[in-house]
């Protein structure tokens, strides 16, 4: 048994880093948008249900057989698990090359999002299976063993590899891949599989006699036809998977607001979640052994108390609470809200999928399938339904409210009894607790958003978005609780910096990222073709907010407004730009954020410039090894590149291109603008002449050189380093 305990330790471990390096390889390469994460989410579960359900029906036709079988069906499934490793980034940039091939004009929108989906699920499908079937051929074996224990396999195993998963989600996010990057920390997975792969071969190669099982309980050996009882515990587990994951989206748009937009904040919720599920279902291990008549504790009085727990990150995301300093009370939100919901299913699932199968491996498998579907529905339910038209609060509501209904389902304690009084009790129970959860919790929080005084909200399946305030110097733009820009004259500079420093008169442009559309504006004012890309689709709507002029911007027969991700726009598109703006979402280190600043990034962006084009790249300064990590991946991806301190003083612009980019004075470069955007250049200061406001500019220009030697060893930053966003080892050697 300990075997099998260090065997799931293994595997959660290497699960858990392949789902989130898989994650971030597939975002590289085929976007970052909610579908696309989606996608690669639901495949990566439509595996583990597939294999769980496939496996545990390969089990049983072995059934009577002694363990070594199934040790060697489990050491082949972590050798399968551990090619993945080596094999899948590689094919998922094999699928991205071929759909590069074709771009928009081939694909167009739906049908590259339908390719894309084909080309993750060939990558990964066959890998997640393998991890599936772990479970019941685990089972299996140790059934085959004769040991009592066999009847709650479900829950010693699950234990083990929740454990794991949460020590893979740890190591990962803040040590392995800032030390490794993502494919060498691949790699570290790998070597978990084979060590589980190598141990379990050699174990089955061991010659032991041939042991009778234990027999099954009379309903799972002769396969009869469940009952009302069964069936309500699958729809139960279907439900608590649904729930779960459901949740994990709508507690993102909570917390970030405390914790910020990092890696560091969902490992954290990823953490807190495998750890709380861990301890609820150690708990629930400790209690078992301690009943001497089977599992009698009622599935509907814990359904009852999860819906319950369900509401409190109403209660600790809300902001009138004392923030105190930063991270440790940011953490502790997430903790007392999430924690005690996590503990309660920790405890109810493994229950149920004992309960369920009695340690009979095919039972467990459907069962752990059962439950794993309802954890790709979830996502898409929270994602796509409930966040953008109920919001955070009420989404919660709507999803604690189907376990309430479980209370209501009389003889889930698992007593055959005809006494209606444990019924009556439960009915009270469900709706007491209901009044008392819905009542106090709803009527008396708040959200973040109501900490702004006349804010505008909307909601998407991509984020929450707030607007406020009523003067320029007011004004804020928050993007899933971050402040993503203000209304500068450094973001008007952006657009006509590179604009004015052109050999030839443009033809078009492109701005990566609308922000509050200043940049777009200015882009506009030149009289050209203007093209912008923003991930988020509610922000466009909000250009008229900032701008007085934003309603007849977007009504412009030059300006174009693109939702899509940035990335996943220039590879597929055929178009070519004489001036390409990118001011990616602050802050810098902001999750997924390296996939505009990489190196990968910038030759994709080469290839839609035309020869005499210019890239513009804003960074607001910071971290010396980030700014020496992005000058490196520039200055590797164009023969050419200038930097300009910000006409407030403080950021730098980076003008990039393949040919010399000309050396003018402000004279000169003011002299090229047309008198739209000279307007425009000058409208919020702070000089009063467009030579005034350009000599801040060009007075201030640095050598790309001096950049880099700051941290002279940096590497270029590229998708598989991405040091702007993983930084903790790097932050902590400096205290």
């Amino acid at each position: 048994m300990a075997w099998f305990f260090l065997f799931f330790v293994l595997s959660g471990f290497a699960s858990l880093v392949y789902q989130v390096t898989w994650l971030r390889v597939a975002m590289a390469d085929f976007g970052v948008t909610t579908p696309m994460v989606s996608i690669v989410l639901s495949v990566f579960m439509a595996g583990l249900a597939l294999g769980s359900f496939g496996g545990g029906r390969i089990a049983r036709t072995l059934r009577g057989q002694s363990p070594q079988p199934f040790l060697r069906l489990y050491a082949g499934t972590e050798l399968v698990i551990g090619i993945s490793g080596v094999v899948v980034a590689p094919l998922l940039q094999l699928g991205h090359q071929f759909l590069i091939l074709g771009g928009d004009e081939a694909w167009g929108s739906v049908n590259y999002y339908l390719v894309s989906g084909l080309c993750v699920t060939l990558a990964l499908l066959p890998f997640c299976t393998a991890m599936g079937a772990t479970f019941p051929f685990a089972m299996a074996g140790i059934r085959a063993i004769e040991d009592e224990k066999s009847r709650r396999s479900f829950s010693f195993l699950y234990v083990a590899n929740v454990l794991g998963a949460m020590a893979g989600a740890l190591t990962s996010a803040f040590v392995l891949i800032e030390l490794m990057g993502f494919r060498n920390t691949m790699l570290v997975a790998t070597l978990a599989n084979l060590v589980a792969a190598a141990t379990a071969f050699l174990l089955g190669q061991q010659d032991k006699p041939k042991r009778a099982a234990p027999p099954l309980p009379e309903s799972v050996a002769k396969s009869t036809p469940m009952g009302r009882e069964e069936y309500s515990l699958l729809a139960l587990l279907f439900l608590t998977g649904l729930v779960t994951l459901a949740m994990e989206v709508v507690w993102t748009r909570q917390f970030v607001p405390f914790l910020g937009p990092l890696v560091y904040t969902f490992a954290a919720i990823l953490a807190i979640y495998l750890g709380a599920t861990t301890a609820g279902t150690w708990f629930y291990r400790i209690w078992i052994r301690r009943q001497s008549a089977g599992i009698l504790l009622d599935v509907g009085v814990l359904a009852v108390a999860g819906g319950v727990c369900a509401l409190l990150p109403l209660v600790t995301a809300d902001p009138r609470l004392s923030s105190g300093p930063g991270l440790l009370v940011g953490l502790l939100r997430l903790a007392i809200g999430t924690g005690p919901f996590c503990a309660v299913l920790g405890f109810l699932m493994p229950m149920v999928v004992d309960r369920l199968s009695a340690g009979e491996p095919r039972r467990a498998g459907a069962a752990y399938a059962v439950n794993t579907l309802g954890c790709i529905v979830g996502p898409l339910l929270s994602g796509f339904v409930t966040l953008p038209f109920f919001g955070e609060r009420w989404s919660l509501l709507l999803l604690a409210l189907p376990l309430w209904a479980f209370g209501l389902i009389p003889n889930l304690s698992g007593e055959r009894t005809t006494d209606r009084r444990p019924w009556a009790w439960r009915r009270i129970m469900v709706l007491g607790s209901g009044v008392l959860a819905v009542l106090p919790v709803v009527l008396l929080t708040k959200d973040f958003e109501t900490s702004f005084a006349k804010a505008r909200v909307l909601r998407d399946h991509t984020a929450t978005v707030v607007a406020t305030g009523e003067t320029r110097a007011a004004k804020r733009l928050i993007v899933n609780g971050t402040d993503t820009t203000i209304l500068s004259p450094i973001t008007k500079m952006m657009t006509h910096l590179p604009l004015a420093h052109l050999e030839v008169p443009p033809q078009n442009g492109l701005v990566l990222c609308l922000g509050m559309g200043t940049s777009f504006r200015s882009l506009v004012s030149w009289g050209i073709p203007s093209t912008v890309v923003e991930l988020v689709p509610s922000v466009p709507s909000l250009l008229g907010f900032y701008h007085a002029d934003g309603d007849r911007i977007c009504a412009s027969p030059v300006a174009r407004i693109v939702i899509d991700d940035a990335r996943r726009f220039l590879e597929r598109s055929h178009d070519v730009f004489d001036v390409i703006v990118i001011d990616p979402p602050p802050p810098v280190q902001a999750a997924a954020s390296s996939l505009l600043y990489s190196a990968e990034f910038y030759q994709t962006a080469a290839r839609r410039l035309r020869p005499t084009g210019i890239l513009q790249q804003w960074i607001p300064g910071g971290d010396p090894v980030v700014l020496s990590a992005v000058t490196r991946a520039l200055t590797d991806s164009f023969a050419h590149v200038r930097v300009f301190g910000s006409v407030e003083g403080w950021g730098f612009h980076f003008l990039a291109s393949a040919r010399p980019i000309p050396v003018r004075t402000a004279a000169e470069l003011a002299a090229r603008l047309p008198p739209p955007a000279v307007s425009d250049l000058i409208e919020w200061g702070p000089g009063h002449t467009p030579e005034e406001q350009l000599q801040l500019v060009v007075s201030r220009e640095l050598s790309s050189r001096a950049l880099h030697a700051m941290v002279p060893d940096a590497p270029a930053l590229c998708d598989d380093r991405p040091v702007n966003e993983y930084f903790l080892l790097r932050w902590w050697a400096k205290k």
